[in-house]
Formats: C-alpha cells, structure tokens, sequence
C-alpha cells in the first residue's frame, strides 16, 4: 500500500522518516486555513507540529485505512485526544507515479476538538517561527 510507510512513521511518532516520503513541492491542507502549506520543509514544520499536538506515537492511531491505486490516493482515520478533548479525523494523501506524497489534507470532527487543535497548533507555529501561509 502506498500509505504503509506513513501510517507507520506517524503512528510510531518516527517523523524523521517523512522527509524522504514527501514530494519536494508537496502541499499541506489544513483544517482551519484555507491557503495551504507549500513545500517539504514547510511542511515538515506543520507535521513537526502536529506531532507535538496530536500525540503522534502516544495516544494518536490510525483505525482505517482506505486506498485507491488507480487513483493513487489513500484516506487514512486517525483519532486521538488533546487537552481531553477526543478528536477525529481524516488524512488524505495524494502520491505521483514515484509513490511520492503530493498533497496532505487534514479534517477534524467535531468543531469543539477542531478549535482546540487549531489553538494548539498556532502555540506550536509562534514556537517554531511558522508564520501563516502567504
């Protein structure tokens, strides 16, 4: 599958491993932004985040994990808790033909844990120096 490497790097917590599973130019789909992150270094920054926020290798899982090769694009649905708020959600990945990730795209449920998660990643940004997306 082409999502395996990853579920597994964001499931472990391993992000050092993404890197090299993203495309030079891919773009990050935030939940609470409507211009996107571009760039892998960009990225990372926003995935570094995340990691701290969302429990990546701690409480963070994936429950389901749905691919279309044709398509090359999988949908992964994670859950996980912060600040005792449960909170779900879905990562989409797009691949090119060298199974590089193009596109990241993040949604959470409900509204409350949304609100929750976007104050925690704008903590992480001002930590970071992530500024918004131009």
């Amino acid at each position: 599958m082409l999502s395996a490497p990853f579920r597994a790097a964001v499931e472990n917590g391993n992000i050092e491993q993404v890197p090299e599973l993203l495309h030079e130019d891919v773009v990050f789909r935030s939940p609470v932004l409507f211009k996107p992150y571009e760039g892998r270094e960009r990225v990372l920054k926003v995935l570094g985040a995340a990691e701290r926020v969302l429990g990546l290798g701690g409480s963070f899982r994936y429950l389901h994990q749905l691919e279309d090769p044709d398509d090359r694009v999988a949908i992964l649905e994670f859950a996980t808790e912060v600040n005792g708020k449960q909170v779900e959600g879905i990562d989409k990945l797009t691949f090119d033909e060298d199974g590089l990730i193009t596109e990241l795209k993040v949604m959470i449920r409900p509204a409350s844990a949304l609100q929750v998660v976007g104050e925690r990643m704008a903590e992480e940004f001002d930590r970071v120096g992530l500024s918004l997306p131009a």
